[in-house]
């Protein structure tokens, strides 16, 4: 697949960005990523999945192989790397990716001396290459902590999407995250705003995972999307076949569903 060619400037207009963050891990985060983003190519929107997780399970789990990865999300923020020479296209049409590598795991102390160091990702974001390959959306798929990496997805961000796992003690666990978009609002991001709470790895026949969701939607309400994410093998199956449910099992439940949190978001971006 070609690169993503420049699109004609009357044609061009913001992406909408959204971070999908957790500071806890194992919540589905990386794998809502991934199919989310298929999910929003299949139905004709460009995406662009950024890959800020130092592990980099995003970009292994759309084929990007490790040694394939010489430029890198931490090229595009801390290197002044050329986002033409970063972004490459997925096995998939719409679909674009900034691919990570450990590299990442340096980031915070790199970042620390940075004075613009909160804002990095922000300002590479809209750097006029990107803004030329007019995405639609973009996904940063954060790493499993309340890093200066997460603070500056939050930054770049419109909106932060926050997978929520069916869980004991899942709602205690949002509240530091939410703490941080409070005082990422007050100091850099007025405008960020939760896309939403998403439910994760829920197994209908458990009644703690019912009591999770009842909980959930008594405390946030609409901030929890319809969409529930089940429990499913297809799901845990696609990465190790370095392909999203969508494309590895589309007639599968984990496909269905997030197709159907596509149908969400997509909702709302043609408001």
């Amino acid at each position: 697949m070609l690169a993503a060619k420049p699109l004609p400037e009357a044609d061009l207009k913001p992406a909408h960005v959204i971070a999908i963050a957790n500071q806890k891990g194992g919540v589905g985060k990386t794998t809502t990523a991934i199919n989310l983003a298929a999910a929003l190519a299949e139905k004709g929107f460009r995406v662009l999945l950024v890959d800020l997780d130092p592990q980099g399970n995003a970009s292994t789990g759309l084929g990007v192989a490790t040694n394939d990865r010489k430029l890198t999300t931490y090229d595009l923020i801390l290197s002044d790397g050329r986002p033409e020479a970063i972004i490459r296209p997925s096995k998939l049409e719409n679909l674009w990716i900034s691919p990570a590598n450990s590299d990442l795991a340096s980031a915070d102390i790199d970042l620390v001396a940075n004075e613009k160091r909160s804002f990095l990702l922000h300002d590479a974001l809209r750097h006029p290459e990107i803004d030329a390959m007019g995405f639609d959306v973009v996904l940063i798929d954060c790493p499993p902590s309340l890093s200066l990496l997460t603070v500056n997805a939050l930054v770049a961000a419109h909106a932060v999407l926050v997978p929520l796992q069916a869980e004991f003690f899942a709602l205690e666990g949002l509240s530091q995250l939410l703490l941080t978009v409070r005082d990422v609002r007050r100091s850099a991001n007025p405008n960020l705003r939760i896309e939403g709470v998403l439910l994760t790895m829920y197994d209908g026949r458990n009644n703690l995972a019912q009591q999770v969701e009842t909980d959930a939607r008594e405390n946030l309400g609409e901030l929890v999307f319809q969409t529930i994410i089940p429990r499913n093998v297809r799901l845990s199956e696609a990465p190790s076949h370095a392909l999203p449910v969508t494309s590895y099992d589309p007639a599968s439940k984990g496909a269905e569903a997030y197709r159907g949190l596509a149908d969400e978001i997509a909702a709302r971006l043609r408001r």
